[in-house]
Order: structure tokens, then C-alpha cells, then sequence
């Protein structure tokens, strides 16, 4: 992002008496909690191009920043007795607002301001920006390669990749397409001029042709921009690079489809490749297909909680506060002092059910890098505390979480959670990842049995389909039986979506495409058993009941059993959806990846209703055990659910008490036997007669003694 380079200035009127007198103060709105050491916040909270819009994205990295302080402050081995505090400014994206906030920051505040005879100054300052002037600047959105030069800019930390890599990335996914003619658009100052020689010195050594740079600015006129626009439109180049902030980018975008300027591929820094303006529909048409490459993503499960929980009658000072709870709730909060005549709230509104993006904590970029910003501060600080003088020994032993001072000193600073300590204690050293692979032993061997399994399900579906007008199929109905060798055809891909590094969406996939698809099969068998139990039933006079329940009445039966299946699984992951989590508990030595339920309740509630299916099947099949002899569907099935429930109920102690990777493979074991035990208990008698004793394929064998007693 841009780097906004501010001068530090101080108006002082002179006098006589006290030698110079302050003609003023800024006074700004703020979010403030005192600690023992503060930490200042710069967020653009409003966009001045969009007529100072409240920006939601820069309000969830101020929550972000408190969140983080607060854990910090929880925590007993971070910081231990200090508190860190925070003081967060709007900048409103507007340089003459982020000087502001920079010299609010830098001087000291009022003593009657926060109640305080000596007032907090701030240690460091966390912003999107490089503050020249001030000290210690992390910063989680500047990716200005030439910010890395330490001999310039000794005091400037950031948690995002320098733009030297990205113009890297860039050159190559020019070279992957083969493009040789492309045009390049750099924004006015240090981010899209240095980014744009990095990327232009890359791609010459691949022989590629620039054919112009065109230069824009959100403070430049609209003459400027529409020179730009005239560039684009007359060149012939079907390629271009534009290596912009969102903020300086938009108007040059309105222009561009104001003009119908169509048929270009655009590539973009990841300065606005996330952004939401290229996405809306008007913008899209001319910017949509855009490629680029972004910053990290990652789940911050515990901060939705955190977000939902944000109250504006616990600040009211904060106006920016009461902005956010406008937008989600539609009113605006105030106290009782305060009189307006537009609409307020009632004091019952809340968040806790609120479905906006806002909340959704999957995917977060910017975000989480405010997040690493501070607690990158808060072990620095850590370190310049506790650290210890040189030439002590040490006078205890550290354990395998901890290390030495992170040379001679007494005490032992714990490992961060991802590390352990090395043999000689001195150094923390990342711990080992474990999750159940595919190229490993026991992930070969489960992933060959999940594919033979799907390969016999889809052999007995065509051997059923070419022998479907054979007695022996029409007995155990065609449908159903294509119905629930699909299903266990699913059923036995399932295990696939288990193995692998836990994601986002693998989490989320393998838990509710297991439910859904073994409901699906179970139901199928339900729906088997009922045709058996009735079929039968007829034969007694005057008994209508199997007339009653045919093809149509069968599909329904399977339909909305299923269905309410996937009710259940809808409302597990809109409520608490699982999601990729890091397990310590295990060992000192690795961490084990695995996908949280999110929900146990949720979880057991799918368990749950397959098992209830299944002791229905298990129920009505052992009803029917009294068939006649040769027609022995009933007893396939009676002993297809005995295997299942048998399974299921010693999974349920197994999966409890195996430890890391291994809980995954009890779950695909219980999966594999189970969708096994069904496709050859009820499956592998009927391939048997068609394949290897069709003389038995006949309606007077499969009717056995109900055909001799007559």
C-alpha cells in the first residue's frame, strides 16, 4: 500500500512568560483503554472518494486489534503483570487525517482526558502506512519493496510480504500465458512506482514488451484520468498490469466501463484483486476475470464471538462505534442525554444472529495481519522486558516448552505454541505437523479400499441394470436397489475428503457429505425393507397395503428422509460449522491438524438420526424374518443392519480415545465397514445367483416354499 511519508510539526506561539504556548488540539473521536504499555492504531475508518463512507473492513481491523490486546492480557505468559492498552484513530484515508492521527499520537494526552496524573505515551503504532516521524511503526498493508532497506527505515516492521515477491509472482503468470505485449498502470507514489519497476525489470529478462505505463492518483482531476483512459483505449494491448490501491484505481475503473472499454485482461496487485468494487455488477463487466495474487487467508474462528458482541452503549464515545451499529441494525444508537429525530435504537437490538460478511471470520487477509501485528509488539516487548544481563548462568533447567534467554540468562521464557525447545534449550524450534496423508502407508491403504469399494458399487449397479428384467431383480426392486448402490457408491468416496491437510472447506465437507450420503443409503434400505414387509402383507385377503405403497410412494419415503438430513447438516454449518484447528494436547513435539466439529451436538445429531434410521431398518427387517426361505431379502437386510449398528456403536468409544491422526481413521474405518457390510450383505447373494447360478434366476426358486405349498 502506499506510503505516506508525514512531517512532524509543532506550532508553538512564543511569549515571555512560559516561552511558547500551544494554540491548540486536535480533537479527534477514539477508541481508548488504558494499560501499562499502549499501543496506537491508524485505520482508514471512512474513505473521503466515497464521500466518507464508513468502512467496514477497517472497522473489523480496530476490533481485530482489541481482540488481540485482550487475549494478550489473558494470557499468563505473555507479558505477565503489564496490561497493554490501545489508543485507535480514523484516518479517513485522507493524508491531511492520518498526519493527524500521527501527532495525536506522538504528543502526550490531556491528564483530565483519561483520569490520569501521568498519562500513557505510545510504545508503537500499528498502521496500514509508514509513519517516518514516529518510532516503531508495524505496519499490516504496506508491500513497498523499497521499505525493506533497514539502513532507511530502521524502525519499520510489517506482517505482509514486500512487493519484490509479488512482481516476481506477477513476471511468472505472465510468462505461464505466454503474453509478450502488455500495458502497465502504476499509482502516484512509492507502492506503484516501485512496484512497477520491480515488475518491469522481471519481465524484461523474459523478453516481454511494455507498450506504455499510465500514472493515476486519487487526488488527481479528471483530465488526468481520462488521458489514461484515451491511452488504454487507443493501444492495441489486450493485457494489462495495474499495480494500484483500490482508492486510486475506482475512478479510473468507473471511466473504463463508461466508456465500454471491453475485452482486456486485467491483472492486478493485491492491493485490489480482493477489493468489492470489482465485483459489483457494474464494474464487473469490464473487470471481471481479473487475475492476481492475494495475501494470505485464515480462519479466526474466536473472533466472531468477539465481533458479534459489540456494543455501542459500552463506548458511546467512540462515534465511529455507533456508525458500525447503524449499518448493521438499521439505527442509530443514543443515550439519554443525547436528542435526535432520526431513527433509534431501542436498546434491544443484537448482532448475535446477524448473517452480514462482516462476521464471516474464514477468510481473512488484512485482518489477520493486523492481528500478527500485535502480538509481533507484544513479544518484542516481551523480550525487552524479561530479558536478562549477560554472563548469568542459568540456576534451573528449563522444560521442553521453554528456552533461555527466547545467552546466560537464570530464566525461561516459554516457546511460543507452535514451537518446542531444542536439546540445549537456547532455541525454539517449529514443531512437526501431523495429519493423515495420502501418500502415507495407512492414507494408501484406506484411499485403494475407498476406490475398491466405489468400483464394486459401480460393477454391482451395471451387472443390476443388464440383468433388470431377471425375477431376482424384480424382487429386490430395481430402483431401489440403483438408488442405494449409488448411495453407497458416494458413501465410499466420502473417506477420500478425510484425508489430507484439514481446510476451511474439506472441514465442512467431510463431516455433512458423510451424513447426507449415509442417510441417503439408509434410507434406501428403509425403503427396501417396507416394499418386503408389504409385499407380503398382501398375500393375507383383502389387504390393500402394497397397492398403497409403489414406486411413487417409495421415492418420497427416501426423499424426505434424506431431507431432513440435510436440515440438519444446513444448520451446522450456518450455526457452527467445523473448521480446521491446531491440537496441542497430543505431544510436546508436534501439532496435530484436524477439523473441529465446530458443534458435538450438531455432530451427534447426524450420528444420531442415521442410527435411528438404521434401528427402524434393523426393526421392520426383523419383523419379516418369517419370509419364505429362498426369498431371503429380509434376512440380508436384518443382517446388513446388525453390521452397521455393530460398527457404529463400537466407533462412537473408539473415535473418543484415539489420539490425533488416528481419530480420522477410526471414522474411515467405521465408513468403509459399515458401506461394506451393506453392499455384500444385501448385494453379494443376488450377484452370486445372476452370475454364477442363473439356473436359480427364476420367479419359482425365489418364491421357494410359498410356490411348493400351492
Amino acid at each position: 500500500m502506499p506510503r505516506a511519508t508525514l512531517v512532524f510539526l509543532c506550532v508553538l506561539h512564543l511569549n515571555t512568560v512560559s516561552g511558547c504556548e500551544l494554540f491548540g488540539r486536535f480533537d479527534m473521536p477514539s477508541l481508548f483503554h488504558h494499560g501499562d504499555i499502549m499501543i496506537g492504531g491508524i485505520f482508514p475508518l471512512c474513505n473521503f472518494i466515497n464521500l466518507f463512507r464508513f468502512d467496514l473492513r477497517a472497522f473489523r481491523w480496530t476490533q481485530v486489534m482489541i481482540f488481540a490486546i485482550e487475549e494478550i492480557n489473558k494470557d499468563p505468559a505473555l507479558l505477565p503483570n503489564i496490561s497493554l492498552g490501545y489508543r485507535i484513530l480514523n484516518s479517513c484515508s485522507f493524508p491531511a487525517n492520518t498526519l493527524r492521527a500521527a501527532l495525536t499520537l506522538a504528543s502526550r494526552p490531556e491528564e483530565t482526558e483519561f483520569n490520569s496524573s501521568c498519562p500513557p505515551t505510545i510504545s508503537a503504532v500499528i498502521a496500514a502506512y509508514k509513519l517516518t516521524f514516529y518510532g516503531i511503526c508495524v505496519s499490516y498493508f504496506s508491500t513497498c519493496a523499497c521499505l525493506s532497506d533497514r539502513a532507511k527505515y530502521p524502525t519499520f516492521f510489517r506482517t505482509i510480504p514486500s512487493d519484490y515477491f509479488q512482481a516476481k509472482a506477477l513476471a511468472a503468470l505472465v510468462k505461464h500465458f505466454g503474453w509478450q505485449w502488455i500495458g502497465a498502470i502504476q499509482s502516484d507514489n512509492d507502492y506503484g512506482r516501485n512496484g512497477i519497476l520491480s515488475f518491469t525489470e522481471e519481465v524484461k529478462k523474459l523478453g516481454v514488451c511494455i507498450a506504455f505505463v499510465g500514472t493515476i492518483a486519487r487526488t488527481y482531476s479528471m483530465d488526468k484520468i481520462l488521458d489514461v483512459v484515451e491511452m488504454i483505449r487507443r493501444s492495441t494491448v489486450k493485457v494489462i498490469l495495474a499495480f494500484v490501491p483500490e482508492g486510486d484505481f475506482y475512478p479510473l475503473m468507473k471511466e473504463v466501463v463508461k466508456q465500454n472499454i471491453t475485452g482486456i485482461q486485467w491483472i492486478a496487485s493485491e492491493g485490489w484483486i480482493t477489493a468489492t468494487k470489482p465485483s459489483t455488477p457494474e464494474i464487473y463487466q469490464a473487470f471481471g476475470g481479473a487475475l492476481g495474487f492475494v495475501m494470505q487467508k485464515m480462519a479466526m474462528p474466536k473472533l466472531k464471538p468477539f465481533l458479534t458482541n459489540i456494543n455501542p452503549y459500552t463506548d458511546p464515545s467512540a462515534a465511529f462505534v455507533k456508525d458500525f451499529w447503524e449499518i448493521m441494525v438499521g439505527c442509530r444508537p443514543v443515550l439519554p442525554e443525547e436528542h435526535r429525530m432520526d431513527k433509534i435504537c431501542t436498546g434491544n437490538e443484537t448482532l448475535l444472529n446477524s448473517q452480514h460478511a462482516f462476521f464471516d471470520v474464514t477468510q481473512l487477509r488484512a485482518t489477520y495481519n493486523v492481528y500478527k501485528a500485535v502480538y509481533a509488539i507484544a513479544h518484542a516487548l516481551h523480550q525487552l522486558i524479561f530479558c536478562k544481563p549477560a554472563g548469568q548462568k542459568p540456576v534451573r533447567s528449563c522444560n521442553s516448552h521453554s528456552v533461555f534467554l527466547s545467552a546466560g540468562a537464570a530464566d525461561c521464557t516459554p516457546c511460543p505454541q507452535e514451537y518446542w525447545s531444542n536439546e540445549r534449550k537456547d532455541e525454539c524450534i517449529p514443531k512437526t505437523t501431523e495429519f493423515l496423508r495420502y501418500h502415507e502407508p495407512m492414507g494408501i491403504a484406506l484411499t485403494v479400499v475407498s476406490l475398491l469399494g466405489a468400483s464394486l458399487s459401480l460393477v454391482t449397479m451395471m451387472v443390476f441394470i443388464h440383468y433388470r428384467e431377471t425375477p431376482v431383480i424384480k424382487a429386490s426392486n430395481s430402483e431401489l436397489s440403483c438408488f442405494l448402490l449409488f448411495s453407497l457408491f458416494l458413501c465410499f468416496l466420502c473417506p477420500l475428503t478425510f484425508m489430507g491437510r484439514p481446510t476451511v472447506w474439506t472441514c465442512m465437507l467431510r463431516h455433512t457429505a458423510f451424513g447426507v450420503t449415509f442417510a441417503l443409503c439408509i434410507s434406501c434400505v428403509l425403503g427396501k425393507t417396507i416394499v418386503v414387509v408389504t409385499a407380503f402383507k398382501a398375500t393375507i385377503p383383502g389387504n390393500k397395503v402394497a397397492g398403497k405403497f409403489g414406486p411413487a410412494q417409495q421415492r418420497i419415503i427416501v426423499c424426505s428422509c434424506t431431507m431432513i438430513q440435510i436440515l440438519i447438516c444446513v444448520l451446522w454449518l450456518k450455526f457452527k460449522p467445523p473448521f480446521p484447528d491446531m491440537v496441542f494436547r497430543y505431544s510436546n513435539k508436534k501439532i496435530v491438524l484436524e477439523c473441529n466439529t465446530g458443534s458435538e451436538a450438531a455432530f451427534y445429531a447426524v450420528l444420531g438420526y442415521i442410527g435411528i434410521l438404521a434401528i427402524v431398518c434393523l426393526v421392520l427387517a426383523f419383523l419379516a424374518r418369517k419370509l419364505p426361505d429362498n426369498f431371503n431379502e429380509a434376512k440380508f437386510i436384518t443382517f446388513s443392519m446388525l453390521i452397521f449398528c455393530a460398527v457404529w456403536i463400537t466407533f462412537i468409544p473408539a473415535y473418543i480415545s484415539s489420539p490425533g491422526k488416528f481419530t480420522v481413521a477410526v471414522e474411515i474405518f467405521a465408513i468403509l465397514s459399515s458401506a461394506f457390510g451393506l453392499l455384500s450383505s444385501i448385494f453379494a447373494p443376488k450377484c452370486y445367483i445372476i452370475l454364477v447360478k442363473p439356473e436359480k434366476n427364476t420367479k419359482k426358486h425365489v418364491m421357494g416354499k410359498k410356490m411348493n405349498k400351492k
